[in-house]
């Protein structure tokens, strides 16, 4: 059984992301040094722009 052709094209295709995981936006954090080691937040983290 092969592939649908629409399946295919998908892993070709990046669009930039708007919205970034947790573990992203806190690197994101740490690079800008708005981000402690240890720090806990359980939720709410400082927005951060996504890297373009």
């Amino acid at each position: 059984m092969s592939k649908h052709p629409s399946l295919k094209a998908a892993g070709r295709i990046r669009k930039q992301r708007n919205v970034l995981k947790r573990f992203e936006r806190i690197n994101l954090l740490k690079q800008d040094g708005r981000w402690q080691e240890g720090q806990k937040v359980l939720s709410a983290l400082p927005k951060t722009k996504p890297e373009e």
